[in-house]
């Protein structure tokens, strides 16, 4: 590699950070959501409490886990954004940062790197190829391939303690990163996208095998639960399945929450019937 085709690449790399850090941590509509989000994750997270965030990207849910009092383990495995993440939290010891990829067996993998959009960055070629000719993918392009190792969900666990929450966000392996999950959590939440429906419905699965029984879903950055109290709170499986095979490809992405037979709203907000 030239040296003037890596100083590009570093460029791109410092260029797709600084783009991620202003929408998700310094820019008006990051800070606008910041309580929208403190009220939806203080639903699943007390003062006290180990979380995990596994795809931390810039950290804005790792800001907000710490905001609510918990204690925070931060997965990420791009090199440049768990140094990103080392600096701000630097002097925090509640935030401990593993620079690993997680799947369903311990090992290493290929990463493709966005370097332009790193919050899309990923270990699935599948992602990838669904991508293509999606609207709201459009103009995406993984340039950079580099090696990350991979741990699991129970090996995260021994090491670190049973968390009360997990937030997954791994660009089209959620599902996989559940198989390394034996033993379930009070609550969870996984990414879905529309362009890789199948993802998130063996990840509905998985929770099931699981002992899942209530869910909820937020669309987008919208932090906001679609089945409220006022709605007779939450959904089961079969409700969460269809309510995600008829959503338009509009849609793109958003987070679906599981909680255990216990209602995991701990303080019966979040969600847009909440008054």
């Amino acid at each position: 590699m030239s040296t003037r085709t890596a100083a590009r690449l570093d460029l791109e790399t410092l260029g797709g950070l600084l783009r991620s850090l202003r929408i998700y941590r310094l820019g008006a509509e990051a800070r606008a959501r910041q309580h929208a989000m403190d009220r939806l994750y203080g639903c699943f997270i007390q003062a006290g409490d180990l979380a995990f965030d596994i795809g931390s990207h810039v950290g804005d849910r790792v800001a907000c886990f710490r905001r609510l009092g918990a204690r925070v383990l931060a997965v990420e495995p791009q090199p440049a954004l768990a140094r990103t993440l080392r600096l701000i939290h630097r002097w925090d010891r509640q935030v401990v940062i593993e620079e690993t990829a997680v799947g369903g067996q311990p090992g290493s993998a290929e990463l493709h790197l966005n370097p332009r959009n790193p919050t899309v960055s990923t270990l699935s070629t599948e992602l990838i190829s669904a991508a293509r000719g999606a609207t709201a993918w459009r103009g995406q392009q993984w340039t950079r391939r580099i090696r990350v190792p991979v741990t699991t969900l129970d090996r995260l666990i021994d090491v670190h303690g049973e968390p009360a929450f997990i937030k997954i966000d791994v660009e089209g392996l959620e599902a996989e990163v559940l198989e390394g999950l034996s033993r379930p959590v009070p609550a969870l939440s996984f990414e879905f996208t529309t362009i890789q429906r199948t993802v998130a419905l063996e990840a509905i699965d998985r929770c099931g095998d699981l002992g899942y029984s209530r869910f909820n879903v937020a669309v987008g950055e919208s932090q906001q639960l679609t089945w409220g109290p006022r709605d007779g709170g939450w959904t089961d499986a079969r409700g969460i399945r269809r309510w995600l095979l008829v959503q338009p490809e509009s849609v793109n992405s958003g987070d679906i929450y599981a909680g255990l037979r216990v209602d995991p709203l701990r303080s019966g907000v979040g969600g847009r019937g909440a008054g």
